[in-house]
């Protein structure tokens, strides 16, 4: 069996990726994976023996703006994700099985096309149920499309959703298919999508709700068990006092990194308690020269949250999915896309707090961590950790396998 899997994600969107790849390779498949460029991400391929083809631009340089913006704006960014990951995925598709697509809509088309063009199985998966069209929950907003304020009904908004898909990335799409010899559709979104995706998320964490229009398939969340140790001196300053309360923002770069790293601290240091601050793409510094903080660049996030006192993040799906997998409280301050459902989440399962807005004060956060650190919260953290199902990653490699046979 062969399967090629493809993002063009942040790290929290390739990294489900790995746990896929390493679950097919565990049952006989050959496995490559097209994402983006980054350096981060070839390593941690590498780290398991999966091959990347890089494809596309560097996510953290066009997030960071250290990529020049393209003279054509987001169209001519979405013609030549679409051209991408058609040329990549289709160079190295030739005898595979399944195709499997996740990320940003025009990549995915790529993909699709792909898939059109050699009779290929095709599955789509998402991360987090709110990018999935649903009478339960409204859409998230599409790059200058805000939500009607005067709209409350979801379907509505959905359907509105649906042409400004097609209003986005319609031409960049459609473009590309009549130049490799594929007719246009009408509803990219949908033909994306598919009526039947996959949702790779944990159902007690991020459930999709019934009924719907979409026959959602949850695997859930592609997990993998991460055995790298933590570095020496990030040990011992854990051995050296009370379990402190983590910060990071993840691929998300701050408006003022240094106005953040002082409030966050200041908050933390108001609770009695020490600091590990991660630099993140918001590059996120000490400080002062105190010995109760700590900071990390790239680490064993599982290891390290569960000797965390709480977990402040900005609520994307991988590190929300890593933080209740292993039972940190956690306090999220949401900056956009999905990370306010997850927020909603984390305080609805009373494992933590919904930090309001996306710029956290000294009182504001000082609020929040009073939540995330009582001890009922972490005994909920626990339970919820208890039930979340690990084997996702093994059950969508099962469901691959399965297909194919059929």
């Amino acid at each position: 069996m062969r399967v090629v899997l493809s993002a063009y994600d942040s790290r929290g969107g390739v990294e489900p990726l790995v746990g896929l790849a390493v679950r097919l390779r565990e049952f006989g498949a050959d496995v490559l994976v097209c994402a983006p460029p980054d350096e981060e991400f070839a390593k941690r391929l590498a780290a398991v023996g999966v091959e990347l083809v890089p494809t596309g631009q560097s996510v953290r340089d066009l997030v960071t703006g250290r990529t020049p913006p393209s003279p054509g704006g987001l169209p001519r960014r979405a013609a030549e994700m679409v051209a991408a990951f058609y040329d990549n995925v289709g160079a190295v598709a030739e005898g595979c099985d399944v195709l499997v697509a996740t990320g940003l809509v025009p990549a995915a088309a790529g993909v699709k096309a792909v898939a059109e063009k050699l009779g290929i199985r095709y599955v789509y998966a998402s991360y987090q149920p709110v990018s999935l069209p649903s009478p339960h929950h409204p859409p998230i907003p599409r790059p200058g499309r805000p939500l009607r304020e005067d709209v409350t009904d979801n379907q509505v908004l959905w359907d509105q959703d649906a042409v400004d898909a097609q209003e986005v990335f319609g031409e960049a799409v459609n473009g590309h298919r009549v130049t490799v010899g594929l007719p246009p559709v009408d509803n990219i979104r949908d033909h994306v999508f598919t009526d039947r995706p996959w949702l790779a998320a944990d159902p007690t964490l991020a459930p999709w709700e019934r009924p719907a229009g979409l026959d959602v398939v949850q695997t859930g969340a592609w997990v993998l068990p991460d055995e790298r140790p933590l570095p020496a001196d990030l040990v011992e300053f854990l051995d050296a006092g009370t379990p402190p309360v983590y910060v990071g923002f993840g691929s998300i770069p701050m408006r003022d990194p240094e106005n953040v790293a002082a409030v966050v601290v200041e908050a933390i240091r108001g609770q009695g308690r020490r600091a590990v601050l991660s630099r993140g793409w918001a590059e996120l510094a000490r400080v002062d020269d105190r010995d109760d903080c700590f900071v990390v660049g790239e680490v064993n996030h599982q290891a390290l949250f569960r000797r965390s006192a709480a977990v402040v993040h900005h609520g994307g799906a991988g590190t929300t999915t890593t933080a209740t997998w292993a039972g940190a409280p956690q306090v999220v301050v949401p900056q956009g896309a999905d990370q306010p459902y997850f927020a909603s989440r984390v305080a609805a399962l009373g494992i933590g707090a919904a930090h309001e807005g996306p710029t956290p004060t000294a009182e504001s956060l000082s609020a929040a961590l009073k939540v995330a650190l009582l001890p009922e919260t972490r005994e909920r953290a626990a339970a919820v950790a208890g039930a979340f199902r690990a084997d996702g990653a093994t059950a969508a490699a099962k469901l691959l396998l399965d297909g194919v046979g059929r």
